[in-house]
């Protein structure tokens, strides 16, 4: 079975929270890698933070085999006893933010998607811990999660399990559990999961899946008429990848100067500021063998001025931004970009309004000159969530951009970004080859916006990002910029 047959299945079969998606963790929604530990003779004699992120990671795939899973738990038990569950919690949080994340798999979140789309009732079942599975949770979007339990008194790790760890058998029974007491029907259901220790939680259901699936869980497969999916984990860094970076940056520095250098005899501020937007996004997008494909085109050029959303994952976004709209556009960013050496400067002589997030009094301030830009005919680009995203998962949308909208008379236009993520991870400023796929959509009139009761209108928008980007539109109304089919 390959991804879109899959998508398919769900599509087509049993909808509503009768129905669960039940995702092991480790290795089905983030990849296999398991950083080695150090003995524990080591660890005692180091920094007691380091431990626990150690132990956090360590493993983070999930055990292969009973003795791997028995020396998980003594690692942790030994290492987390007399820690606090908070201290546990925000570590957690942060090594998914800062290295877990880059690991998940981009075909599980779809996955998680679309099972949301049908309405049935997605977990994530693990081995591992709350301090493990929670941030993902929290970023996918998944509301419930089981897995193994770790006894506390007033807060504090005592050092054991509460009850029965969940491994093989207990992992299929707390599924059970689940299903009984939320009406769950598991003949409906579907389970993805990868290692042999999760062959009865895939008996327990009615569509299981083996993702990535080892020697045992593929002859299990096999046997059974299992259907299996292969995820690819994303990559680090290659040479190639630094090199095309590095290249990359030359282009937009130099295309930035040479679009300025270009229209400098108007001495006009925007011509030669349009210039440099343009000749970058052309000079890197070339010099990176990244391409751009574009749905809706028409929509970029037309109503202008206009407040044009995007949904924000990757540095990259700009460069994608400036190749689809190229003029007559200047942006909203956060206050921290100014510290960016090569998207600060230019930023600013794109007259960029930036904000300080953390100052909601000044932030709203800021934004008072915006709605005069737009009148004066230039239009602004916003990311309503605010900050960048883990995974391409839409986050809430703020509601300044719209109340923006509103005061100045001029249409919302939603700008979809797929895969800009996969190009430049969050936290990455390295660049990879690929292709980033744009859908412009048609402009939303917001003259009769109440903006004092806005709520389930700014929800409708973003609802619009997420259909799109679940159904993606087909390749025959692809087109570049200027609207020429590809």
């Amino acid at each position: 079975m390959n991804l879109a047959e899959a998508i398919q299945a769900i599509r087509s079969g049993p909808r509503g929270p009768g129905v669960a998606a039940v995702f092991d963790y480790g290795g089905t929604v983030v990849a296999g890698f398991a950083p080695a530990p150090a003995p524990l003779r080591v660890l005692r004699h180091r920094d007691p933070r380091r431990q626990l992120a150690d132990t956090l990671v360590t493993s983070i795939r999930g055990a292969r085999s009973e003795g791997e899973y028995e020396r998980f738990l003594q690692r942790i038990t030994r290492v987390w006893a007399g820690r606090s569950e908070d201290e546990l919690a925000e570590l957690g949080a942060q090594l998914f933010r800062s290295t877990i994340y880059g690991h998940v798999y981009p075909e599980a979140w779809q996955l998680i998607r679309e099972h949301e789309a049908a309405g049935h009732t997605v977990l994530l079942a693990s081995s591992l811990t709350r301090f493990q599975v929670a941030p993902a949770a929290r970023e996918l979007g998944v509301e419930h999660v089981l897995c193994t339990t770790m006894a506390t008194a007033d807060g504090v790790l005592t050092g054991f399990t509460e009850g029965k760890p969940l491994w093989r058998n207990e992992k299929a029974a707390a599924v059970r559990r689940f299903a009984d007491a939320h009406g769950i029907e598991l003949p409906d259901s579907y389970a993805y999961a990868d290692a042999a220790p999760d062959i009865p939680l895939l008996e327990s259901v009615g569509h299981p899946v083996a993702v990535n699936p080892g020697p045992r869980m593929a002859m299990t497969a096999g046997e059974r008429q299992w259907p299996t999916l292969s995820f690819r984990p994303r990559e680090a860094p290659r040479v190639g990848d630094y090199l095309r970076t590095a290249v990359g940056f030359t282009g937009l520095l130099s295309g930035a100067a040479a679009g300025v250098v270009s229209r400098a005899p108007t001495r006009e501020h925007r011509a030669m500021a349009d210039a440099m937007i343009a000749t970058a996004a052309d000079a890197t997008l070339r010099s990176t063998g990244i391409r751009v494909r574009v749905v809706g085109a028409e929509h970029a050029r037309q109503p202008r001025p206009a407040v044009f959303l995007f949904n924000h994952q990757s540095q990259f976004d700009m460069v994608v931004l400036a190749e689809v709209l190229r003029s007559g556009f200047t942006a909203v960013v956060k206050k921290e970009v100014t510290a960016n050496p090569v998207f600060g400067p230019l930023l600013r002589f794109a007259e960029a309004t930036f904000i300080d997030r953390s100052d909601t009094t000044s932030a709203k301030a800021a934004l008072e000159p915006v709605v005069e830009t737009l009148r004066g005919g230039l239009s602004i680009v916003v990311a309503p969530e605010g900050t960048r995203s883990l995974t391409p998962r839409i986050g809430p949308f703020k509601k300044g951009a719209f109340h923006i909208a509103i005061a100045a008379g001029v249409p919302i236009i939603p700008i979809v970004i797929r895969n800009a993520g996969e190009i430049a991870w969050r936290n990455s400023a390295i660049v990879r080859k690929g292709t980033v796929d744009v859908a412009v959509l048609p402009p939303i009139d917001v003259s009769d916006w109440d903006p004092q009761d806005m709520d389930a209108d700014i929800a409708r928008v973003r609802q619009l990002f997420v259909d799109t980007l679940l159904d993606w539109p087909t390749d025959d109304t692809v087109t570049d910029r200027a609207g020429r089919a590809v």
